[in-house]
């Protein structure tokens, strides 16, 4: 007999329905406005806001989360960004441009009902990429990582308010990106000098510390991104995260009990099969072939054909700002034909 109990709550989980399609983050270029003009014009009911990081600091993912931070700032030196004693030009900027990003958003997005992902690093990566006034990540001091994980919290309670009140008719989602999780699990995050690397983060702390930041997106779902290897699908999964996103080339056996279990909890898999850069539109031809691998994948895992619609939202590989403008466009209407396939033909 079907759990309607567990199959309701992971439908409240995953607002965007089956067969959804959207985009990691990053678009190219540095228009604000031509990006959401392509996201909004290419995507249906899961639409994202975009990154430009083209720009310069303040539009890298490192940059823009920095400048959401509560109390707590940072500035670009040589070696990346460390913290600061107060809010300076850097700050400023990278608050802007996010507030510009914003802007184009919300004026596409007028009447728009389905659901609105905006993305952020989230704290473990973050305090690998966050430098000490002595040039070392913030990743070497517990008490560092704590008071981070505290501001990101903060900050991202009052960015997602800002974009419900921006985008009133849509339903939120976070997406923490976390692409240096997997390296301060294994404690291969190399430090300043690059002789040594940092101890491993207990797996216990680094699970606790992301429940605390993804309940700042309340009653909305969570997303946790990752392009790098050896995704920690049961770690998110204890977390509370409702999908995960991932690059599906890089699954290994050694990951597919851990993404059955996933699946079978109501847990969302945001597959990247599309390839992220490319400069012809033309290379992408075959959205059935595209979603290929997602569906050996099911077939290997022995889960029912029926489920695979429902579960898996197509994405690209990984963001798109490596991309030309014409392909990162294509790139994302491909997702949403590739997704659509899996609907229509579930075997």
């Amino acid at each position: 007999m079907t759990d309607t109990t567990t199959n309701d709550t992971a439908a409240d989980k995953r607002p965007w329905g089956p067969a959804a399609a959207t985009g990691v983050g990053s678009l190219p270029g540095e228009d604000a406005r031509e990006a959401a003009r392509i996201v909004t014009g290419s995507l249906e009911t899961l639409m994202f806001l975009p990154e430009l990081p083209a720009r310069g600091p303040g539009a890298d993912m490192i940059g823009r989360t920095t400048g959401l931070l509560t109390e707590l700032y940072a500035h670009v030196e040589p070696s990346g960004w460390r913290v600061s004693d107060r809010p300076g030009r850097d700050t400023r900027r990278a608050t802007g441009w996010l507030r510009e990003d914003l802007d184009a958003i919300e004026e596409f997005t007028q009447g728009f009902t389905g659901v609105l992902k905006v993305a952020a690093t989230g704290p473990w990566t973050l305090a690998t990429a966050l430098e000490r006034r002595n040039g070392e990540a913030m990743l070497g001091d517990h008490g560092a990582c704590r008071d981070l994980a505290a501001s990101l919290t903060e900050g991202l309670a009052a960015h997602l308010a800002d974009v419900r009140r921006r985008v009133p008719g849509a339903r939120i989602a976070l997406q923490l990106d976390e692409p240096s999780l997997t390296a301060v699990l294994t404690g291969r995050v190399p430090t300043a000098s690059g002789y040594r690397t940092y101890r491993a983060v207990d797996r216990a702390v680094v699970e606790e510390t992301l429940r605390g930041v993804l309940g700042a997106a309340g009653d909305d779902p969570v997303i946790v991104h990752s392009c790098a290897p050896g995704v920690p699908f049961a770690l998110l999964r204890r977390a509370g995260a409702a999908a995960v996103s991932f690059d599906l080339g890089l699954l290994t056996e050694r990951d597919y009990d851990a993404v059955g279990e996933a699946v079978e909890a109501g847990i969302g898999l945001f597959a990247g099969v599309v390839p992220a850069v490319g400069t012809e539109p033309r290379e992408l031809s075959d959205p059935a072939g595209t979603v290929s691998g997602v569906r050996s994948l099911w077939r290997r895992l022995g889960l029912s054909p029926g489920t695979l619609a429902a579960s898996v939202t197509v994405t690209p590989a990984c963001g798109l700002a490596g991309a030309s403008p014409a392909y990162a466009r294509a790139a994302l209407t491909h997702c949403v034909r590739a997704a659509r396939s899996l609907a229509d033909d579930p075997e």
